[in-house]
């Protein structure tokens, strides 16, 4: 098992890599100085650049260091979110787009952000529109997080598909993701929490050249070692991230706690399994 550190710990499983910090705020700022640095980049040589947000308690630390990193180019960000509740309004608590705009669009001026409707009437047009949407600006970045079941955005292990060929869709959500949106606060009974979601497909995730993925707390400490160890099937969903060619994963001293000390002293040779 990893042992207290004030130093950054880097290693690879596959082509992934992952960096294991003192906090989780300190690995959410550096997650943060990550997408702004992309973000730098991505200026140099476009003038509209298309980035896809996560939600969750897991990205809390990475958005408020990065809307608080000065300079950057939010005048030509086209954004994009990865899924939202069916039937939940913008108002409510554990909304999506409430979130977002507290946390992130309200806090800097966008050239443009897409929201997903989790209330439309025609859900399945609302996806093949924004998926249209979303292909359009052929989003270069994507801010990601794992679910306690492995999940990617709402793909549960019962609905992720490695080889999906929609963008979007729409998921029955599972008692195990379910319970993580109870426990972290976001409703007040197992009941209230909705029981199906709209959702970026994992193919639609895998398009996105550069991956950064905040998974910070104790909670997420059985699921990361999994994402590492385990056979690359959809029991796992969050173990295709293994093949990413520009992922990074950054962890803090808690959600790192299960792994081994030869995981992290052999992960640079580390074979994909």
């Amino acid at each position: 098992m990893t042992k207290p550190t004030t130093e950054i710990r880097p290693f690879r499983v596959g082509t992934l890599k992952l960096e294991i910090h003192p906090s989780s705020a300190a690995a959410g700022a550096a997650a943060a100085g990550n997408v702004a640095e992309s973000l730098q980049k991505m200026s140099n040589h476009a003038t509209s650049l298309g980035v896809i947000f996560a939600t969750g308690v897991s990205q809390l630390f990475t958005l408020d260091a990065l809307t608080s990193t000065p300079g950057l180019p939010w005048e030509r960000v086209c954004g994009f979110h990865l899924d939202e509740y069916v039937g939940l309004s913008a108002d409510h608590p554990a909304s999506f787009r409430r979130y977002l705009r507290g946390n992130l669009t309200q806090l800097v001026s966008m050239k443009e952000f897409f929201e997903i409707d989790g209330t439309a009437a025609d859900l399945d047009l609302m996806c093949r529109e924004y998926a249209s949407r979303l292909r359009s600006c052929d989003p270069q970045l994507c801010l990601l997080g794992i679910g306690e079941n492995g999940h990617l955005a709402f793909n549960d292990p019962g609905e992720a598909d490695f080889e999906d060929p929609r963008d979007m869709k729409i998921v029955t959500l599972d008692p195990v993701c379910r319970q993580q949106q109870l426990e972290e606060g976001w409703f007040k009974s197992f009941e209230e929490v909705p029981e199906h979601a709209l959702t970026l497909t994992i193919p639609t995730i895998l398009r996105v050249p550069k991956l950064i993925v905040s998974v910070p707390g104790r909670r997420k400490a059985q699921i990361v070692r999994q994402m590492l160890e385990a056979p690359m099937t959809t029991a796992c969903p969050a173990t295709i991230l293994r093949t990413h060619p520009d992922a990074t994963v950054y962890l803090d001293q808690e959600s790192a706690a299960e792994l081994d000390s030869a995981l992290l002293s052999n992960g640079n040779d580390q074979a994909e399994r």
